[in-house]
């Protein structure tokens, strides 16, 4: 299968550790000397419809990537945790009594 970088913008990219939805792809890292892919880039969420910027990058390396897909890319990496999403762990795990992993 083949993908072209312009394709590569509209997939999802999906965190398989813990099933998050990281965004769409927005830019790739290139290594200008060997022409090897290094990694994706996806652009952080926008604060309060972009009026207080945006959250910080998330860079997935090349070797992260387990999958891609027709639509999605499948990646296992650790990324930070937004606080966010955090506080919706911390919900689960007072609902199953389990230990959560954040």
């Amino acid at each position: 299968m083949t993908c072209r970088v312009f394709d590569m913008r509209r997939k999802e990219v999906i965190n398989i550790r813990n099933g998050m939805r990281l965004g769409c792809v927005n830019d790739v890292e290139i290594d200008t000397e060997t022409a090897n892919i290094l990694s994706l880039v996806v652009y952080g969420r926008l604060r309060f419809f972009g009026l207080f910027g945006r959250e910080e990058d998330q860079i997935i390396p090349w070797n992260k990537i387990t999958v891609i897909g027709s639509d999605t890319i499948l990646v296992d990496c650790d990324l930070p945790v937004l606080p966010e999403h955090r506080a919706l762990f911390s919900h689960k795990r007072k609902e199953t009594g389990k230990k959560s992993l954040y």
